[in-house]
């Protein structure tokens, strides 16, 4: 289930507070503390492809765009 279908779901069973309250028992998504769902990109929120050496924590599709930007030289 995705984040967007569960905050949908939250919003159509807002009337039905005895049906919100199982949904929210079986289906609330958990909150990570380890593993790949714990990190993202923080341009566009990617978990795949991610680079967190030296504090970046890019994808490396928007550390490509914004390279040069924090100081790294492309060097052929």
């Amino acid at each position: 289930m995705t984040v967007s279908s569960y905050t949908k779901m939250l919003k159509q069973l807002k009337a039905k507070p005895e049906i919100l309250k199982r949904y929210l028992k079986h289906n609330k998504p958990k909150p990570r503390k380890f593993g790949k769902g714990t990190k993202q990109c923080e341009e566009c929120g990617n978990t795949r492809g991610l680079i967190s050496k030296y504090g970046i924590k890019m994808c490396r599709r928007c550390f490509r765009d914004s390279a040069e930007k924090l100081g790294f030289k492309k060097y052929s």
